[in-house]
């Protein structure tokens, strides 16, 4: 059974938004919904009552003074306010509703809706830990036929190729991983590469990690900022028109000191970059402060599109590097890399299931392929949110609420 030992295995982008939340929206109710979208990808029931044993046992997890300390000192842009709040903060498993829904082929399988509800500033938390323990309970009872091999050697090769390509990165591996062993292994294997680069210049660097336990464990810096339930809970408080803005404003608001403008980097596709890009012409000062995400769509034809806007609005290239995050692998990022160089842009990666469920079936047939899933902020105080992405399949919220936003926005339909 997968279990979760520690509050601090999650990523870090959960700790930062629920400050925010507790500055902000500290009585703002919320609906998270998990989307499987590897629709070819069942559950079986001792899979899906392993995770309910699972959350229960979240209960007894909590922020020991060791990790306060920590936290305090490696993360200072987290108040003692919060931080005295994540000290006493217990899961509520009851939050969690999780419902078996056979296959109509095979009874014995199936698919899970899942949705965790209560105040926001308390489910927040939630989708990490869920989507973690329920990805590795589905290789430990449903996908079994895959090889384990040594994930700190090929960590450690792909770790090796990327810095000697001159790319910066991150692991980004939690949500998705095959198992936390897996996760702390592939971490090991990136520190290990990191410390055996060349010191020609160019090579790349090793970041930190997302986790928040594993940069804790192997004093990594904890990577993360925000995350798309940020712009979609303000849009559905405030109204669409502005949102974005409004969102990098009140984040403004929470991360003023220096420390915290480490944070001030966003994603541009809740509601599509075109939306996001728009915004920020007409607020040029947001461009030079802030450093963009790519998440969705694609990232080469994204360089081009930063780098136009940045000489219309004189930003300085250099300073503000574009991060990139989505579905990335060496190759991908190499590429990325060097069409970044080639505009004037510096680029650093954000790299996930690459690196955290990388696997290949026992047989050697081909890969082990990773659950493609998502769990996303589905209605803030009763209002449905929307995610309006750059890729039409990462859209997310229901279909009529995501058909108004369009029309809101000007974006077609389709």
């Amino acid at each position: 059974m997968a279990e979760i030992h520690s509050i601090l295995d999650t990523d870090l982008y959960k700790l930062t938004m629920q400050q925010a939340i507790m500055r902000c929206f500290p009585e703002a109710v919320a609906k998270y919904r998990f989307t499987n979208r590897s629709h070819n990808m069942e559950f079986n029931q001792e899979c899906v009552e392993e995770l309910r044993e699972s959350l229960k046992k979240l209960r007894s997890v909590n922020l020991t003074q060791e990790e306060h300390d920590w936290l305090q000192e490696t993360c200072p842009y987290l108040d003692e306010d919060y931080l005295a709040y994540l000290r006493q903060y217990r899961f509520k498993p009851e939050q969690v509703d999780i419902v078996f829904v056979p296959s109509e082929a095979d009874p014995a399988r199936g698919q899970i809706e899942m949705t965790a509800t209560g105040p926001w500033l308390e489910t927040i938390l939630w989708e990490v830990p869920l989507m973690a323990v329920l990805s590795e309970n589905y290789f430990l009872f449903v996908d079994k036929t895959w090889r384990r091999d040594d994930q700190e050697e090929n960590a450690y090769q792909k770790g090796k190729r990327l810095l000697e390509s001159g790319c910066d990165f991150s692991e980004f591996g939690t949500r998705r991983r095959r198992s936390f062993e897996v996760q702390d292994e592939v971490v090991r294997g990136l520190i290990r590469a990191d410390r055996e680069k060349s010191s020609t210049p160019g090579a790349g660097k090793l970041f930190g990690t997302s986790n928040v336990h594993l940069a804790h464990k192997y004093g990594l810096k904890p990577i993360g900022t925000i995350a798309h339930e940020w712009f979609m809970a303000i849009a559905a408080i405030h109204g669409y028109t502005g949102c974005s803005i409004k969102a990098l404003s009140l984040w403004e608001s929470v991360y003023s000191t220096e420390k915290g403008r480490d944070l001030w980097i966003s994603l541009t596709d809740t509601f599509s970059s075109d939306v996001f890009f728009k915004e920020l012409r007409q607020n040029p000062e947001y461009a030079k402060r802030w450093r963009l995400r790519q998440d969705s769509g694609d990232p080469l034809e994204y360089v081009q599109r930063v780098a136009k806007l940045y000489e219309e609005l004189g930003v300085d290239k250099k300073k503000n590097p574009i991060v990139f995050s989505d579905s990335l692998n060496v190759e991908k990022a190499i590429k990325i890399k060097a069409v970044c160089d080639q505009a004037g842009l510096s680029a650093s990666f954000g790299i996930g299931t690459f690196l955290s469920n990388d696997f290949v079936k026992a047989d050697g047939s081909g890969p082990s392929k990773a659950l493609d899933m998502v769990i996303k902020l589905a209605s803030i105080n009763g209002v449905p949110c929307v995610k309006i992405s750059d890729e039409i399949t990462k859209n997310t919220g229901l279909p009529s609420a995501v058909e108004h936003v369009k029309e809101i926005f000007g974006i077609p339909s389709g």
